[in-house]
Formats: structure tokens, sequence, C-alpha cells
């Protein structure tokens, strides 16, 4: 199983970070230096995806325009000295092969990823989310790619959280075949705490097989009226071997605005340079609260 392709849902409405969502698709607000969206593209990059594939809306113009080359600021900054911010321009519009297709409508994840149906085809495809940032040693989504080709099957990324925060996730039974990879025996959408498999969450990437493609047309809606990749997920775990992957990284949800606070402040203190001064920032400013 070679991973080569990967689906960004991006067709959300930002409503968690509004008003700065109204006319700025959450995806590409400002995290230090860069938007949201190349974080996670660098991931897939790193964990050697080729083509990208991203979900968009009527109002998400921005993205398809900031991986795309942009030849008369180039060669301003390029007559005016600036020669490593043009090469900068042009990496990252050369990172991978972009394509775009629009959700017409807000009918869900499992909605917006059947879009992706022509261009997958008939191979395996990674599906990364647009809000989850992650800090790792090792790409997250290599992490699941690598547990994916050694099993032969699907895999989806999560990781253990508290009775409080189910809830909101994804819940798994599962059994474990290594440390941190387990079989995934069943899945559901946002429990109750009755309803609660365990405290395993899935949470922001998958490696998914084109088999899902059949499964989610015949998905009926959901929570919310929605098509839930969850319910999905659940009827693909029946069918065939699925996986899951512990994944060993620090998660931010940068759809709200607590996660997108904390990721700026994590990535902005790990950069040389804004790390010390910020560092020194913080301890003054602690001093007076």
């Amino acid at each position: 199983m070679k991973v080569r392709k990967a689906v960004i849902p991006a067709a959300g409405l930002g409503t968690r970070m509004l008003p700065a969502t109204k006319t700025v698709p959450k995806e590409m607000l400002p995290l230090v230096d860069k938007p949201v969206l190349q974080y996670i593209i660098e991931e897939a990059v790193d964990s050697g995806i080729e083509d990208i594939l991203i979900v968009t809306n009527r109002a998400k113009q921005a993205m398809d325009d900031y991986f795309d080359y942009y030849p008369e600021l180039e060669h301003r900054l390029i007559n005016s000295g600036k020669e490593c911010q043009a090469r900068e321009l042009r990496r990252v519009a050369d990172m991978a092969n972009f394509f775009y297709v629009r959700q017409r409508e807000t009918k869900g994840l499992g909605h917006a990823i059947a879009r992706a149906r022509s261009f997958i085809g008939g191979e395996p495809f990674a599906v990364l989310l647009g809000d989850d940032i992650m800090m790792s040693e090792k790409p997250v989504l290599r992490q699941l790619i690598d547990a994916a080709e050694k099993y032969d099957s699907p895999c989806v990324g999560g990781q253990y959280v508290s009775d409080e925060a189910i809830g909101a996730y994804s819940s798994t039974k599962l059994q474990k075949l290594e440390d941190r990879v387990y079989d995934v025996l069943d899945i559901n959408e946002k429990p109750t705490p009755e309803e609660k498999l365990s405290n395993f969450a899935v949470m922001g990437r998958y490696v998914l097989t084109p088999d899902i493609f059949d499964i989610l047309d015949a998905t009926p809606p959901g929570r919310n009226g929605e098509i839930q990749l969850t319910d999905g997920l659940n009827t693909l775990c029946h069918t065939r071997r699925m996986v899951a992957v512990d994944y060993d990284a620090t998660r931010y949800d940068t759809g709200n605005l607590r996660g997108f606070l904390a990721a700026t402040v994590d990535f902005a203190l790990r950069d040389p340079q804004t790390g010390p001064w910020l560092a020194e920032f913080i301890k003054d400013r602690a001093k007076n609260l």
C-alpha cells in the first residue's frame, strides 16, 4: 500500500472563530509566520504525499491563491534584494501538486470526503483535517501510513482523552496489536457517557481505502443531519480490518480560540527567531499578573 494522495477538508464555515473568519478562511489565519493550512500541507509532504486535494467552498479562494505562483511579487522582491523571500514563495507553491474541489453545501465531513472520489480513483489516500495542527518529531501522518502499510488496512489516528472530552470526538473499541497500534473493532460519533466505547478519540488524521466512497454514498445523515465520516468508518471496520495509531504528538485544535492561541505560543517559542524574545516577554508580563 503506497499512499501518495491526500485530501484536506477545508470547507467549514469557521463559526467557532468569528468574527475573524467572516471573510478570512480559518485555515488561512496566520500561526506565527505562515497560515495554519501550510503546517498541515508540510506534514503531508514530509510524509511522502505528492498530490493534495483541498475541499473548499465559495468563500475560500484565498487558499487557491496562496499555493500558486505570484510572479509580480517575486519580481518585486528580487529587485529589492529579497531573493530569499522570493524563493520561499516559490517553494511553498511547489511543495506538492495542488487540486481543488468545492463542497457546494455544508453536509458534513463524510460528504466533503466523498467529493474526492474522482481525484482518488482506486488508490489509498490520507485525510488531514484543516483545523488540527500537530507538533511531533516524526510526522503524525507518517506514523499512520507506516501502520497502514504494515497491516495493509485503513488507519485512523487519535489519542486518549478524558471522560469529559470524549463526547466531542469519535470513541473506539480497540484491541492491542503492538505499542501504540490497535485493531479497531467498533467506533461511534460524539458518544454520551453511556455510549462511549473507550476514551480513545479519533482526531484529525486518517489513511483510507477507496471502498470508503461506496460506503459514504450509502450512509444516511447522522448527527446534526450531516453525513458523518465516523458512521462510514464504523461500517468499514466491520467489513475489513482497520487499525488505529495512538500518535506521538502534541495536537492543537486551531478551530477554536484557546487551541489557536496555544499553538501560536508553542510554535513561536520553538522558532529561533521569536522564541528567546517571546520567553522573556511572557516572563515579564507574568510578573505583573
